[in-house]
């Protein structure tokens, strides 16, 4: 008797100390996840903020953004990258002008709020007809002239049975899905509210293979107005930024769906000598000078810019087979006492961004 009590006691004791040491190994574990966890958002924080210093240098020697200047070469950021001392671990970072893509919010005329924006209606009629070309069977339902009824309706600050055509949607439609949710009717704030817009399926937001609306589209460029209107002291220019805008984008500026004239001004925009560019983009109608262009092709003066003030950063930062991703929506602002440029934050998040 005394032999199987000792033996029951010790298969206990091991029974509890293989247990316990299970537990104290998962909180050690678990204790150096969340170090790394830490760390990895600190260094890609830092990331962020040598990007944004990046930033501040460019603004400081050229009023003008395009894809040939140090913040849209990979090379370059790296390059400031690799000042920063880490004892592990390593950061990615790349910087995406926003206002090289379609602003959403300035499809109606904010401050207003009630009715289209004009030249915003006619490229989003090209841009939704290029996205929905690229894939006709899955989106053999999907009518552009609905979509963006339906994103006015969203946006107008008038939620009545006045609906924009005959297949816009108000308050009511919204209301009658399940599970049921009610229209902004204002500005989008954040670009996967798009995706609840009536007509937009989620192959048509996220992409089938070929990108969808998501990556062309941005619900940044607010500007305020000397007025208010209806409470509102803001407005959305709309204008796109030519030297950075991609090829959809820039499709869907031209006068016509001419993807021949959008090419070759995305050629001659990227062309280099070696590794110097080859063509100057200071001015605003330098696509003039592509040589495929004809003399009297005018792309709508509203829709063009050539700088940009608004970048969505992204730092990836590795370790220790984890990573973490960091996002930051930034605005370059002049301070008006000192006339000096700084970065002020519109958007931050950890993970990866959505």
């Amino acid at each position: 008797m005394a032999l199987l009590v000792t033996l029951s006691i010790i298969t206990v004791l091991i029974a509890g100390g293989l247990e316990l040491n299970r537990r104290v190994r998962a909180a050690v574990v678990d204790t150096a996840a969340t170090r790394d966890r830490l760390t990895l958002t600190l260094m890609a924080s830092s990331g962020i903020h040598a990007a944004m210093a990046m930033l501040i240098k460019d603004k400081s020697e050229s009023p003008v953004d395009s894809l040939q200047e140090d913040w849209a070469n990979p090379e370059k950021i790296a390059e400031v990258i690799a000042d920063i001392p880490f004892d592990a671990g390593q950061i990615g970072v790349t910087i995406i002008d926003e206002l090289g893509k379609i602003q959403v919010n300035a499809l109606i005329d904010f401050p207003k709020g009630r009715h289209f924006n004009e030249s915003q209606k006619i490229m989003w009629d090209r841009f939704t007809r290029l996205l929905i070309a690229q894939d006709e069977e899955t989106f053999k339902d999907v009518e552009a002239t609905a979509i963006i009824n339906s994103v006015k309706d969203w946006l107008d600050s008038g939620d009545d049975d006045a609906t924009t055509g005959l297949n816009g949607a108000e308050a009511e439609y919204y209301q009658g899905l399940d599970p049921p949710y009610m229209p902004a009717n204002g500005p989008f704030m954040d670009i996967n509210e798009l995706s609840r817009v009536k007509g937009i399926i989620p192959e048509l937001f996220r992409g089938t293979g070929p990108a969808g609306l998501e990556p062309y589209v941005t619900v940044y460029g607010m500007t305020q107005v000397p007025q208010e209107v209806d409470g509102k002291d803001f407005s959305y220019e709309g204008s796109i930024n030519i030297n950075t805008a991609d090829l959809p984008v820039l499709i869907a500026m031209m006068p016509s769906e001419n993807t021949d004239y959008a090419q070759a001004i995305f050629d001659y925009r990227n062309e280099k000598d070696g590794e110097t560019f080859v063509h100057d983009l200071s001015g605003d109608g330098w696509y003039k000078n592509v040589p495929e262009i004809p003399s009297d092709f005018t792309i709508d003066p509203k829709l063009i810019r050539n700088s940009s003030d608004v970048f969505r950063i992204q730092a990836n930062a590795q370790m220790n087979d984890i990573q973490e991703t960091v996002t930051a929506v930034i605005q370059r602002e002049q301070e008006k006492k000192t006339g000096k440029w700084t970065c002020r934050i519109l958007r931050w998040q950890v993970g990866t961004y959505e």
